[in-house]
């Protein structure tokens, strides 16, 4: 079966604009956190969150974790664990559970050609005959799973949102690999919606600071943006 790579927002610290203001706050203040969340407005916890993100002051915003389901290709999958500080996983076995519900993922590239896509949906489906044939013959699954093609799979991902903030700078760009980035902007576009301040100044480094970090790798995107274009 064919899907699309997937990301939803499952949970969240309850208030998340609060955690980082009260954290950022307390490093200047003798009063305790019970003290200082009760002197503080909504509009103060707002403002001050505002302030440490612009000023770069990010350790704080560690104090504050978003927690999503993600299907993807295992292609993805390896690219997602490399983002190791301050970020949790958890990803479905093939060894422990068969793939008996056999899903993928097709490139656009791939997509855009019809003659290769019917090709590439009949390999994937020869891999799935071959894999299960194996387990037909009291193959291990541990051991099956050599003949698979690259299938899809879930992991439970946690963040922090200053390593939600890295994140998204490295795979909302252009240049990250299509299915990572696609993943990456649904996530970005989740996290705004519960958090627009804390996230306001997240993304790709072109979009935000109209700056590219990738010297003489840019994709150009950073010119168009700053003549006007999309």
């Amino acid at each position: 079966m064919e899907i699309r790579p997937t990301a939803e927002l499952i949970d969240y610290t309850p208030d998340p604009i609060k955690n980082v203001a009260i954290a950022a706050r307390l490093c200047y203040s003798k009063d305790g956190a019970r003290d200082l969340e009760k002197k503080m407005s909504r509009q103060d916890m707002e403002k001050l969150v505002k302030k440490v993100v612009e000023l770069g002051h990010h350790s704080t915003l560690e104090h504050t974790y978003f927690y999503f389901h993600i299907e993807c290709s295992r292609v993805t999958s390896h690219q997602l664990v490399r983002q190791r500080i301050g970020t949790s996983y958890s990803q479905r076995s093939q060894r422990y559970v068969e793939e008996d519900n056999f899903s993928y993922i097709t490139p656009p590239s791939i997509m855009a050609k019809p003659a290769l896509q019917k090709k590439y949906k009949e390999w994937m489906q020869k891999g799935q005959e071959f894999y299960q044939e194996l387990l037909n013959n009291n193959i291990p699954a541990e051991d099956a799973r050599f003949v698979l093609p690259t299938v899809k799979t879930n992991l439970v991902v946690s963040f922090n949102a200053r390593s939600l903030y890295h994140f998204f700078s490295l795979r909302c760009c252009t240049r990250a690999q299509w299915e990572i980035r696609s993943i990456a902007r649904q996530m970005l576009k989740q996290v705004k919606k519960i958090a627009p301040v804390l996230f306001e100044n997240a993304g790709a480094p072109c979009e935000v600071s109209g700056e590219c970090p990738e010297g003489k790798l840019s994709c150009g995107k950073v010119v168009k943006l700053k003549n006007g274009g999309n």
